[in-house]
């Protein structure tokens, strides 16, 4: 199943209009909680969304986008999800409301997704202290970015 939904967003509609980001960030996102069944093998998973990066490419290149393109994964533990979106600006502008860091591999992200025994459950364990002199700061997550455009 998460394997035919990754390689399925290479063919979803796109919005690629820097003048109308939230339209693109709504159209150009996807995302996918826990699956039944065992899990695939984390080379096959980032195989799978190397594909769509390039079936994404591939589109946007013929008519021709010629405004910058943004492929980009990540696992929202809290929402206990994987997600991804292709947005019309470069890495360092990607559309979070918090801290985030670009990345090249993406092993480590979809083995945080498939290692997540309880998606979506954050345990008190897990929790920030008050008296943490970061308290209010949310934690940067890693982001898997690919250019797909200019």
């Amino acid at each position: 199943m998460l394997l035919t939904w990754i390689a399925e967003v290479a063919d979803e509609p796109l919005v690629l209009d820097p003048d109308r980001p939230p339209e693109g960030w709504e159209t150009n996102t996807w995302w996918i909680g826990p699956d039944d069944g065992p899990a695939p093998p984390v080379a096959e998973v980032v195989a799978a969304f190397r594909g769509t990066a390039d079936g994404i490419r591939r589109r946007i290149a013929d008519p021709p986008y010629d405004g910058p393109a943004t492929f980009y994964v990540w696992h929202d533990e809290l929402a206990g999800q994987l997600r991804c979106s292709t947005g019309s600006v470069g890495p360092d502008r990607l559309p979070f409301g918090g801290p985030y860091y670009p990345v090249e591999e993406l092993e480590p992200i979809v083995e945080g997704y498939l290692a997540d025994e309880d998606p979506g459950v954050v345990h008190l364990d897990e929790l920030r202290d008050p008296d943490d002199e970061a308290e209010g700061e949310p934690r940067p997550f890693p982001v898997r970015v690919a250019a797909v455009g200019a």
